[in-house]
């Protein structure tokens, strides 16, 4: 296990893009709604440099006019085919070693996750990670508004001093989340941003998870 972790006593990871490897499905999936809207579709260059939280924010700028349906309606279009593709992504590489090695230090981990809970709870049980994990954190809906105020929550509940705790992700959110509740941060670049937004955070950023075994 490499020296990233050696100073903490509480991990929190992310799990979309982070531990779970879903951003080309995330891609198609995307894709398909702008097609059928007769939009522009976007490479996974262009969708790594415009993925942002609210992701309201994220579907202005792909060319959604919310004043001709709701985001709630192109939101749920998008989760329903996701929570059916979901189940097909892989884990990131690294991604149960580094779990599995960390718990077997002794070191807390808990996933703070903006995907909708009723959602992140099978994708981590189908995988077998749920032993790793003192708790799962998502939110009660699936409109991916963040997860700062769930943060707080996780943070309060946990008990860790923020001196001991790091947040692990792949968004610049990620950055923005551990910022609000006061810990650490390492961003890691396969998952939903780019490695220049990533580094532009100021935080340490790893090509992927196995470069942390």
């Amino acid at each position: 296990m490499k020296d990233a972790f050696r100073r903490y006593h509480h991990i929190v990871w992310d799990w979309n893009g982070t531990l779970l490897d879903d951003r080309l499905v995330c891609l198609d999936i995307i894709n398909g709604s702008l097609a059928r809207r007769s939009l522009p579709t976007v490479t996974l260059e262009i969708y790594l440099d415009l993925f942002e939280f609210p992701v309201v924010d994220y579907y202005r700028k792909l060319g959604f006019d919310f004043d001709k349906e709701s985001f709630e309606v192109v939101g749920r279009e998008f989760m329903t085919e996701y929570g059916g593709r979901m189940l097909g992504c892989p884990l990131q590489k690294g991604a149960r070693e580094l779990l599995e090695g960390l718990h077997r230090q002794g070191v807390r981990q808990t996933v703070l996750s903006a995907l909708d809970a009723r959602l992140l709870a099978p994708s981590i049980d189908h995988f077998g990670l749920r032993e790793f994990f003192d708790k799962v954190w998502g939110l009660s809906d699936s409109l991916a508004a963040g997860k700062i105020e769930l943060g707080r929550q996780m943070i309060a509940e946990a008990g860790v001093p923020a001196a001991g705790t790091l947040m692990v992700g792949d968004t610049t959110h990620d950055f923005e989340t551990a910022r609000a509740l006061g810990i650490d941060c390492l961003l890691m670049a396969a998952g939903h941003n780019s490695r220049p937004r990533l580094e532009a955070c100021g935080v340490p950023v790893v090509g992927g998870l196995e470069e942390l075994l």
